[in-house]
């Protein structure tokens, strides 16, 4: 009995704890997240993010982020629908539904930081890519990408022959065109179920990000690590919330939010990707984890195969109404022109509990 009243009291004082914090705000954004507590969207972007919109809105709006209300190809339809406010997508698993996304994700060969192509890529899309529409549904408060794509392995390689015919995983975008070029087997998985199925033999590799190796343990199952210079790929996302959410929001609280969202949301974003991949990495060698470095004639070789890709997407992006050489070249421009600038953040800007 005392048990059931010390639950019965407890109870009380969360429903209690939970209303005032609901209504310490005229509006909770009611975020979805995917990815594990761990990762670095759920421990730095979206905190930061949430004191700037409470900080930007005198208190009016706040948000909450709600875990696994939906696997990460449904994140869009939740948010369209309105199961949820806002939430992050990974365009590379919604295939046809998103083409012009892939802008940011081609091999450069050139090392530069998440942090400046996220800017760069917010910049891009704002002068050349919303108004071909293929976020209809849901409105863009920010984009981001990730840092260089590596491929980790169960066996090492010596030659890029020597990944023929094996089982990676893959999540879509430009991703699956490298996979393809390689000659790899692909197994379209989200990031979350890459370690089971490396543990179980269903694959013998994955594509992915260097924070992966610790967000999603990789460097547990699979040891050996290929990079390319500049990655094998890049991948892109958006920050969106619901477009009726987004107009119950007075104009004043709309203007506040974008004043901390959009280009400085992006620039967020690619922080945390930035920070996350450094630790993937020594994660990964304090794992006892093997960094494979390929021979120059290995990269040159790689070139080459993914030579066309960019070339195949300016057709793609021609049917979209969008002049895709002209704004890749803006990006690329916009990389040099963000690198240039002073407007980097730094630790003491964010929310970071692992800091």
């Amino acid at each position: 009995m005392k048990k059931m009243a010390t639950l019965t009291t407890f109870s009380a004082l969360m429903l209690l704890s939970s209303f005032q914090g609901a209504t310490a705000a005229d509006t909770v954004l009611q975020v979805s997240t995917w990815a594990g507590p761990n990762h670095g969207v759920n421990t730095i972007v979206w905190p930061t993010w949430g004191k700037w919109v409470e900080e930007a809105t005198d208190g009016r709006v706040s948000v909450n982020v709600t875990h696994d209300l939906g696997p990460p190809n449904a994140q869009m339809e939740l948010v369209a629908d309105g199961v949820a406010d806002v939430t992050w997508l990974f365009h590379g698993l919604m295939p046809g539904r998103f083409e012009l996304t892939k802008l940011p994700e081609f091999p450069t060969f050139e090392d530069f930081s998440s942090e400046n192509a996220s800017v760069a890529y917010w910049r891009t899309h704002q002068e050349y890519l919303s108004d071909a529409g293929e976020h209809r549904g849901v409105e863009v408060l920010g984009l981001g990408v990730h840092g260089p794509g590596a491929l980790f392995l169960a066996e090492p390689i010596e030659s890029l022959d020597d990944l023929q015919g094996r089982r990676a995983r893959i999540g879509g975008g430009v991703m699956a065109d490298i996979s393809n070029a390689l000659s790899l087997t692909g197994v379209a998985l989200p990031p979350g179920g890459t370690y089971e199925a490396a543990t179980q033999g269903v694959i013998d590799g994955a594509m992915l990000t260097l924070e992966g190796l610790k967000s999603f343990r990789l460097a547990e199952v699979l040891p050996y690590t290929v990079q390319m210079p500049g990655g094998f790929y890049r991948g892109s996302f958006s920050l969106v919330v619901n477009p009726d959410t987004w107009q119950s929001l007075s104009e004043q609280d709309r203007n506040a939010i974008m004043d901390v969202s959009g280009e400085k949301l992006s620039r967020l974003f690619g922080f945390m990707m930035d920070t996350v991949d450094v630790r993937g990495v020594e994660f990964a060698k304090e794992e006892g984890n093997t960094f494979i470095e390929l021979p120059a004639e290995e990269v040159e070789n790689f070139m080459q195969l993914a030579a066309n890709l960019p070339s195949d997407w300016f057709e793609v992006a021609a049917a979209k109404d969008v002049d895709g050489e002209t704004a890749r070249a803006f990006f690329l421009e916009q990389l040099q022109v963000v690198a240039g600038d002073d407007e980097g953040l730094s630790a003491d800007d964010v929310i970071d509990p692992d800091a």
